[in-house]
């Protein structure tokens, strides 16, 4: 079932250049260059892209604080700029360089706040608030000012003050980035629970990580443009990077047999850890070094490294 439907979605602005003290000129500059794509409803999305792709514009857009040039979006049966009033009481966004929280009054304040605007009623409100502060482990920050949290506590109270009203859908700019290692894992677990539960995640984040233990679909975004959609895993399979063997032997002494068997490879043999590292371009080319070395000489260990989620989207971003 079809969630969010984007098509033909494109934004223009108006950028002006001082060209004199009396006159300027001004160009128009495409953020979203006609993108279409769907997401299902409960499906955690990854959008990545460079600074400057378009992605906050994308968010912006979905959640209802832009209106487009030209192009459809659809949430739900809403279309978030036209239904903004009803629309925002279906979704939580988090921006984690932003707060939505009141800087100077405790946590539990804000959410009490939050109650009154999205008119929760105070059994769903104390049934959702008990669950939030187990999950997010809330008890110790409740009574503090927002002010004086520290960055993980902060993203932990804000996650909990875009679940308050329990939104079908959650949009997610940056919701991990500055934390500590303790802190990021407890938002990204209490991530994956939400999303087992059912519940849509958007979320856009440089740190490809979270990508791969989060995010089972993912858009990737250059210039205004979507140059991928699809699986996490199916990413690993485009462009031309190579796939990384290393061989370790049980002993040296082999290096007349073993320049003829990886002659025409890319690669090296490091005679003092005894070791071999080939750059290869197929399965078929693994499938053939791996015969050609098991069966002639003592291995110890041989590891396939596919290159990783980061390799692959840099090499689309400068392509």
């Amino acid at each position: 079932m079809e969630f969010i439907t984007v098509e033909g979605l494109m934004k223009e602005y108006t950028i002006y250049e001082k060209k004199s003290i009396f006159r300027r000129n001004k160009r128009k500059v495409e953020a979203l260059k006609g993108i279409d794509f769907t997401v299902k409803k409960g499906e955690f999305l990854g959008y990545v892209g460079p600074n400057g792709a378009g992605k906050s514009t994308t968010i912006k857009i979905l959640t209802g604080i832009m209106t487009p040039s030209s192009g459809m979006v659809k949430v739900g049966e809403y279309i978030p700029y036209k239904d903004r009033k009803k629309y925002v009481k279906n979704i939580g966004v988090v921006f984690g360089q932003k707060t939505q929280m009141w800087w100077d009054l405790p946590v539990i304040d804000t959410y009490e706040l939050l109650k009154g605007i999205y008119k929760v009623d105070e059994k769903r409100y104390k049934k959702q608030l008990d669950y939030l502060v187990d999950r997010l482990f809330l008890q110790d920050i409740l009574k503090q000012p927002v002010r004086q949290l520290s960055l993980g506590q902060r993203m932990r109270a804000e996650l909990g003050a875009c679940m308050i009203h329990d939104p079908e859908i959650l949009f997610l700019d940056e919701p991990t980035i500055g934390l500590d290692i303790v802190s990021k894992h407890k938002v990204v677990d209490f991530l994956q629970e939400i999303n087992q539960q059912g519940k849509t995640i958007f979320l856009t984040t440089h740190d490809m990580k979270d990508i791969e233990k989060l995010c089972n679909e993912m858009l990737v975004l250059n210039h205004g443009d979507i140059v991928y959609k699809g699986k996490v895993e199916e990413l690993k399979t485009i462009g031309e990077l190579p796939i990384r063997v290393v061989a370790q032997f049980k002993r040296n002494g082999y290096d007349t047999l073993l320049n003829e068997i990886i002659s025409g490879y890319s690669g090296a043999y490091d005679p003092d850890k005894s070791q071999l590292v080939l750059n290869l371009k197929s399965k078929k080319e693994i499938s053939e070094i791996a015969k050609a070395l098991f069966n002639n000489f003592d291995i110890d260990d041989f590891k396939i490294e596919e290159p990783g989620i980061e390799e692959v989207i840099r090499l689309i971003y400068t392509t």
